[in-house]
């Protein structure tokens, strides 16, 4: 488990931190922190607060991803998913929610709006060449569905 500070902002103070809603989750609810219920209409996107801040450890980001029911029953997606909050961030955590929904859906003060996920973060530095060695099963160059839709045996 890493410990991770968080600091309840003033417009979030009554609403309860985080939490994973059973021992084996990944992700823990995050919770929309607005005054008064905020209409998103088909199509339409807003900028959800969460109304926390939270300082993540050097080497660790977290990830803010859909709720799945959300976007099964109602078509309510995150819309840079994975959203990624670097450890050096420390403003409010925000949701860019979006309705790909056909019907306006109502984001209320507590509602549970996304979720959120701590990973460790791994670095590269460029080692650059001139040309890549040959792969030893199969060259692979097309890319964007050129191993085609139906398994071959």
């Amino acid at each position: 488990m890493i410990s991770v500070a968080v600091l309840k902002l003033p417009h979030g103070q009554d609403l309860p931190l985080p939490a994973y809603a059973t021992n084996q989750s990944a992700g823990m609810d995050l919770l929309a922190a607005v005054n008064g219920a905020i209409l998103l209409k088909p199509l339409h996107r807003k900028l959800i607060p969460t109304g926390i801040s939270i300082a993540i450890p050097e080497g660790y980001e977290v990830q803010i991803r859909p709720r799945s029911g959300l976007a099964l029953k109602h078509g309510l997606t995150v819309l840079n998913t994975p959203g990624t909050i670097d450890s050096d961030y420390r403003g409010e955590i925000q949701v860019i929610l979006m309705n790909l929904g056909n019907e306006d859906f109502l984001v209320e003060r507590g509602s549970r709006i996304a979720q959120m996920i701590l990973s460790p973060v791994s670095t590269l530095c460029w080692q650059e060449i001139d040309q890549h060695e040959p792969c030893t099963n199969i060259n692979r160059q097309g890319g964007f569905g050129s191993t085609g839709l139906r398994h071959t045996s």
